[in-house]
């Protein structure tokens, strides 16, 4: 009895011709998947840098120009309080405390009960005693009494021996017994302020005249360390990102054989040494034979075409220890030595 032979249906030929092709196409993707999704990556990047870029932008204008009458009008009043001062007294040590800030909380009272109590024109009224007019300095704040029964702070910032930007803050009660509030600042609006008045200043004034000091002081020097770094080795610098408050920071090295990514985090807003460092190395330019074999031991493995990244942890020892410009130094000191180490089969470009 003769066999039979089963013909394919045109459904199964064409089923058939569809899995090939596809097959083929899925053979084919694999080779221009990685090509592709860096061209989506590079594009996705070069959007979001311009996005991030047209921010920052956009809030320094805003923070700079709803300041600027507000700064002009308090420097004009910290300086006709310094210039009609008696005394101005530098403290140290324990002389800064919460009572000093009670006896000058006590004076703007009493200066404003003074002045209430003079009637303009009446020359029948006895003379009021003359109380002394003292500015404080401690550190890098100024303090001094205002008008209107309030304190005047002064912070007065620098970055390498170098004086910086000049931010106020003005404290008022409605009474010697009430709690102090902030009435009025030019702290830039992305350092919590609001959140150390709660924290601090009901039950600590000193501590929170302090805290806000040290918080100026922070982001200006992070600030300061990424604009140096900018202006020294900005060649070098492909995309650098940070935050507002410049308490994340991240850029990108691409002068070299292989492309170093650098991630810093601090831990909190008066740190100016990062806690949270990462540096990682992607090897750029490799040799033919180089590339084929990690390609080929990576598909076995089910991992894409893409090199593993490597860790430099003597650039990430060095950024938690060192400011940012002598870290940055240090590490493009030795960079290329440490790449070669890590990617011998690296080729120079």
């Amino acid at each position: 009895m003769a066999k039979r032979v089963k013909v394919p249906c045109n459904f199964e030929i064409l089923t058939c011709i569809k899995l090939r092709t596809r097959s083929e196409a899925v053979r084919m993707g694999e080779v221009n998947y990685m090509r592709e999704e860096d061209v989506k990556l590079d594009a996705v990047r070069a959007r979001f840098s311009n996005v991030l870029k047209r921010h920052s932008e956009l809030a320094e204008r805003l923070s700079r120009d709803s300041d600027k009458s507000i700064f002009e009008r308090l420097q004009r009043e910290f300086e006709a309080a310094r210039a009609s001062q008696t005394q101005e007294l530098t403290l140290e040590g324990e002389q800064w405390n919460d009572g000093l800030l009670a006896t000058i909380r006590e004076r703007v009272h009493m200066e404003a009960e003074r002045k209430a109590m003079q009637i303009p024109g009446d020359t029948t009224q006895l003379p009021i005693p003359f109380h002394e007019k003292i500015t404080y300095k401690v550190g890098n704040k100024i303090i001094c009494c205002l008008d209107g029964a309030r304190i005047g702070i002064q912070y007065e910032t620098s970055f390498a021996g170098e004086s910086c930007d000049l931010y106020h803050c003005v404290l008022e009660s409605k009474s010697f017994l009430e709690k102090m509030t902030v009435l009025e600042h030019t702290v830039p609006f992305f350092l919590p302020i609001r959140e150390a008045e709660n924290e601090f200043l009901s039950s600590n004034a000193m501590s929170f005249t302090d805290h806000v000091g040290d918080l100026l002081q922070a982001y200006v020097d992070r600030r300061e360390q990424v604009r140096l770094i900018k202006e020294l080795y900005g060649n070098q610098i492909g995309e650098l990102y940070h935050s507002l408050p410049y308490h994340m920071i991240e850029f990108v090295l691409e002068d070299f054989d292989s492309k170093v990514t650098v991630s810093l985090r601090y831990a909190d807003l008066i740190s100016t040494l990062p806690t949270g460092v990462s540096v990682l190395a992607w090897p750029m330019h490799q040799s033919k034979k180089s590339s084929d074999t990690i390609a080929l031991s990576q598909k076995g493995n089910g991992v894409g075409s893409h090199p593993i990244p490597a860790r430099l942890t003597y650039a990430e020892n060095a950024l938690r220890t060192m400011s940012l410009p002598e870290a940055y130094a240090e590490i493009v000191l030795n960079l290329s030595q440490a790449l070669q180490d890590m990617f011998p089969h690296t080729s120079s470009t």
